[in-house]
């Protein structure tokens, strides 16, 4: 909450606390009013519901997959849905009707899930997902590659770049609706299945022994990643690695079952990238910085601690 607030106080236009505070009582003047309510808050509603689905999802793919590595990308959602989204632009859609391009994201994200099952087929095995996720992954990244090798319009092209490199900036209450049902969706099927998560970290031999339908679990895990972050990417654009640093920084604070760093990962998500989106305003800047861009630069840190932990073991 007291991310949110300053990034509410945050922006271009320098408003006083009292200013502040005089529109958030209701009786603020309109000049603060339209600041607040119509540009600001839309922004901050929207990073705290992405960043809250990133660090959820990235936390329940680390715990199923049994893989401190695991983020949304690994299945191939976070490329799908950003496939789509590069296909409403690149072929106008997104200019004849602004709903298209979060339509498109969010459908080829479900798509992905679908060719994701007909590729690991019936095999319950987290690596058999892990590999069938990465050819989904380079399949969407060919696309969109190959989208800003035939794009004829320069504009377009440069539209599809700032737009994979992830952005809240500009976004209104529209965006928020969008959003916030496939949200609500994929966070309730992720943090359903929090004891068969724990369950999972004994194998599937034991989890199953346990009683654990593993593929009822897998069907809602990859379900609720890919609805949920195909509405989160339809929003934001490609935010990567949010869903890495998450879990790793909430683990210690907590038992470390995976259950147990779903929630505490989904609150952590959600400022994490408040303060990010906080960070690229007071970066100066001669064009804003992007969101996707800093987020990156902070996972380097993870990968290389990760590095050096399995070097030992090497």
């Amino acid at each position: 909450m007291l991310a949110a607030i300053v990034s509410l106080a945050i922006g271009a236009a320098a408003i006083a606390p009292a200013r502040l505070l005089a529109v958030l009582a209701g009786h603020g003047d309109p000049v603060a009013t339209a600041i607040l309510i119509d540009l600001r808050l839309p922004r901050v509603i929207v990073g705290l519901m992405v960043g809250a689905m990133l660090g959820l999802a990235g936390a329940a793919l680390q715990g199923y997959l049994r893989n401190p590595l695991a983020e949304p990308s690994v299945i191939g959602a976070s490329n799908a849905a950003a496939l789509g989204a590069v296909g409403a632009i690149y072929f106008g859609l997104s200019e004849w009707n602004p709903l298209m391009l979060p339509a498109l994201s969010i459908g080829t994200g479900l798509l992905a899930l679908v060719l994701l099952f007909a590729l690991a087929g019936r095999s319950e095995s987290p690596l058999t997902l892990i590999l069938a996720g990465i050819a989904v992954s380079t399949m969407a990244g060919a696309g969109i590659s190959l989208a800003l090798n035939l794009s004829s319009n320069p504009f377009a092209a440069m539209e599809i770049t700032t737009w994979l490199l992830g952005s809240i900036e500009n976004r209104s209450i529209d965006h928020v609706w969008i959003a916030l049902p496939c949200i609500v969706v994929g966070a309730g099927l992720l943090l359903f299945d929090g004891r068969a998560l724990d369950a999972l970290s004994l194998g599937e031999d034991g989890a199953q022994a346990l009683g654990v339908d593993l593929r009822r679990t897998r069907l809602r895990l990859l379900l609720g990643v890919g609805i949920g972050v195909g509405g989160a990417v339809a929003v934001s654009g490609s935010i990567g690695f949010i869903g890495l640093i998450v879990p790793h920084l909430v683990r210690p604070l907590t038992d470390r079952s995976p259950s147990a760093v779903l929630l505490p990962s989904m609150l952590a998500g959600a400022l994490l990238l408040t303060l990010a989106d906080i960070a690229v305003r007071l970066i100066s800047t001669q064009n804003e910085l992007k969101l996707g861009v800093l987020t990156a630069f902070l996972g380097v840190p993870v990968f290389l601690i990760h590095l050096l932990r399995e070097r030992r073991l090497w």
